[in-house]
């Protein structure tokens, strides 16, 4: 047999990638073997970055109401049913439990169908599909619902989890609403590799989450720290750092070693100014504190009137021995927990990149205020990969046997 997707034939797997950002699904995909076809975003500078690091994809800039999937198709030169893969998600802002106002008739909260649109013209095996959590409560889960109804209409069976990042060797913080399609039965979501836990505050925290023991904490590879992350990168001040830097010591983590780019030099390394009342501030915030640790006087006006259990990651310091929180699309300190633990700056792009688990060798293009939003709008490639894994695993076994038993129907092998 030479049918693609047979478990002895080594072809990689092919995706495409919907609203594909800087590329951090793809990242995680390719480390796990596929091949990228074609990514489309509506941020000019994100896909810069997503062609300027995966080459071979075709990388399209406009949105996506605008694009034709039977056209994409052609351009390809696949047939429904060859796509192995559609992955993707739409923009969550319209999803998230953050967002201030939370309507069904947010235009956001419509893009999924360009999603279905893919689905129904590529007919892929499998499919990837990923959003935030908030998605689950949206109009009392109504959005929801419809979403997994339309799927498994288009032939799929449909399984959905919550994952942890941290699960999964990534050194943060952050949950996604995670859904697999199959034409070939259900695919199950990767078990963790990594203990960790975090505060499931949301619907589905307690029943579509895994929920580890004491058991899986001895059997479990510890969760990876801020410290291990990225402790060994150049140590800076305010000011310094360049897009192109050289590592100045040796890789003190195994996460770090994994990390590291083998020409000896990174990206996107640069210590961006505060300005005076923010490093004032920052003098008086320990490390793992916040806001809270700052006198009365030195905080904005706004945060003056806060409660005491409001805003938790505001003008926070990482400690260095425990998860970074969320990386935010925007390093500033008002917004969460973007001081070094040990050293009074706050994060580089490069510093995010590695909690979001990109590799060194990932450049990110546009202006520095891009670069953040890019990575923390992507998904943790650690995360991803798992799943790719995952999904290549099942369509290995179920593709073959689907093959075996219609190559049987049609007489070609022996019952």
């Amino acid at each position: 047999m030479t049918e693609r997707g047979h478990a002895n034939v080594d072809i990689p797997l092919r995706t495409i990638d919907l609203f594909c950002g800087a590329g951090g699904i793809t990242e995680g995909f390719r480390q796990a073997g596929y091949v990228c076809l074609y990514g489309i975003d509506v941020m000019q500078e994100a896909i810069e970055t997503f062609q300027f690091n995966h080459p071979n994809a075709v990388a399209d800039c406009r949105p996506i109401e605008e694009v034709d999937p039977e056209d994409v198709r052609f351009r390809l030169g696949l047939q429904p049913g060859e796509l192995d893969v559609l992955v993707g998600g739409p923009p969550c802002q319209g999803f998230s439990i953050n967002a201030p106002e939370r309507f069904l008739n947010d235009p956001r909260n419509k893009l999924f169908r360009h999603y279905e649109r893919f689905l129904e013209e590529f007919q892929p095996k499998a499919f990837l599909f990923e959003n935030v959590p908030g998605l689950l409560s949206l109009g009392d889960g109504k959005v929801f619902r419809q979403i997994i109804k339309i799927f498994t209409a288009l032939g799929y069976q449909v399984s959905a989890k919550i994952l942890f990042a941290a699960h999964y060797g990534v050194p943060q913080e952050r949950w996604r609403l995670i859904l697999l399609g199959s034409r070939f039965g259900e695919i199950t979501h990767p078990e963790p590799t990594h203990y960790a836990v975090g505060r499931a505050n949301f619907r589905g925290g307690s029943t579509m989450t895994f929920q580890l023991s004491k058991e899986d904490q001895e059997r479990l590879l510890p969760a990876v720290t801020v410290r291990q992350a990225i402790g060994d990168l150049p140590r800076l001040a305010m000011g310094e750092g360049a897009e192109i830097v050289q590592y100045s010591t040796e890789p003190h983590s195994e996460y770090a070693k994994s990390m590291r780019n083998p020409m000896g030099i990174t990206f996107n390394h640069y210590a961006a100014k505060l300005s005076k009342q923010n490093v004032e501030r920052m003098k008086y915030v320990k490390p793992g504190g916040s806001w809270r640790d700052i006198p009365f006087d030195l905080l904005p006006k706004g945060m003056q009137r806060a409660r005491r259990s409001d805003h938790t990651k505001r003008y926070g310091r990482l400690h260095p021995d425990r998860l970074a929180g969320t990386v935010l699309t925007k390093c500033d300190p008002h917004w969460g927990a973007v001081f070094l633990p040990d050293q009074d700056r706050a994060l580089t792009v490069r510093e995010a990149a590695r909690i979001q688990s990109f590799p060194d060798t990932y450049k990110f293009l546009g202006s520095r205020v891009s670069q953040y939003e890019q990575v923390g709008n992507a998904v943790p490639v650690l995360m991803a990969r798992a799943i790719a894994v995952q999904i290549r695993e099942h369509l290995e076994g179920q593709v073959s046997r689907a093959e075996l038993r219609r190559e049987q129907e049609r007489g070609v092998v022996g019952g």
